[in-house]
């Protein structure tokens, strides 16, 4: 039986979402859907430990969350005063933090550890439907400021051995991150980019990685991300299982009404 747990970037939804069910009604029911799926696809085997790649943390070097009991970061505005209180009290993993630190130490990167980073929402809103009783421990890394591609897919592939350890690799971002262009008005660019990334993940391994590594030459790359924090937790995912196959395990064409986003695994799901 494989043992060895597949990588993902998932597009994590806006905001609180999850705790939104009545002011979204289904609108994020495909996306939760896929989440929850991903316990069956690694086997129905509680990991571990989750780390996770969030587009909502950068810093100018590499750092890890190390708390044994991460508190929240309500990192957004405008939404319902009941989701500046929702709690994920999944704990945190000091050990793990140490453990990837020490892979990316050996690997050439700079690296601190942070015993006061929280769970932004590109964490808890993404893991709620994955583990809702928040009962595996979750380590959060940053994002390298700069966003350099090569620098992230360098990473994944530093962190890859803690996939045969029981650690869950997640990036966390959105396919598409264009907020002033959400509504009808992101249709083209969203479709463009992302039948863009469904072409280039079927690529043999090494030919993905070039193309990834260059993802700005794709069309409408800077009108889907005129930022890339979005769009670099799937280069840590890539990185960690960098010579096996992706499959897209969630996409919608009409998200929000219009948009295209996806989400992908690295590696094949685990036997049940």
């Amino acid at each position: 039986m494989n043992t060895r747990l597949p990588t993902y970037f998932v597009s994590h939804g806006g905001g609180p979402w999850p705790f939104m069910k009545e002011q979204y009604g289904d609108t994020y029911a495909v996306l939760e859907a896929s989440l929850v799926d991903i316990r069956r696809q690694i086997g129905n085997v509680k990991p571990a430990a989750v780390l996770v790649i969030s587009g909502h943390w950068e810093e100018q070097e590499l750092m890890l969350s190390s708390s044994a009991q991460p508190p929240m970061i309500y990192d957004y505005g405008g939404f319902p005063a009941h989701t500046y209180q929702v709690k994920y009290p999944a704990p945190g993993s000091p050990q793990l933090a140490q453990r990837a630190a020490d892979l990316l130490a050996t690997a050439g990167h700079e690296v601190s550890l942070d015993g006061q980073r929280g769970f932004d929402h590109g964490t808890f809103s993404m893991l709620y439907p994955v583990y809702p009783e928040a009962d595996v421990p979750v380590v959060q890394l940053s994002l390298k400021h700069g966003f350099d591609p090569l620098t992230h897919v360098k990473i994944g592939r530093a962190l890859a051995p803690l996939r045969d350890e029981g650690v869950l690799i997640i990036g966390s971002g959105l396919s598409y991150h264009n907020l002033r262009q959400f509504g009808p008005e992101g249709r083209l660019a969203s479709h463009q980019f992302d039948d863009w990334l469904q072409m280039v993940l079927k690529l043999p391994p090494s030919e993905r990685t070039t193309a990834l590594l260059h993802w700005g030459q794709a069309p409408y790359a800077r009108n889907a991300h005129p930022r890339e924090e979005h769009l670099m937790p799937l280069m840590v995912a890539l990185g960690a299982a960098e010579g096996e196959n992706a499959a897209c395990v969630y996409h919608e064409d009409e998200f929000f009404g219009h948009l295209a986003v996806s989400s992908f695994r690295f590696g094949e799901p685990v036997a049940a």
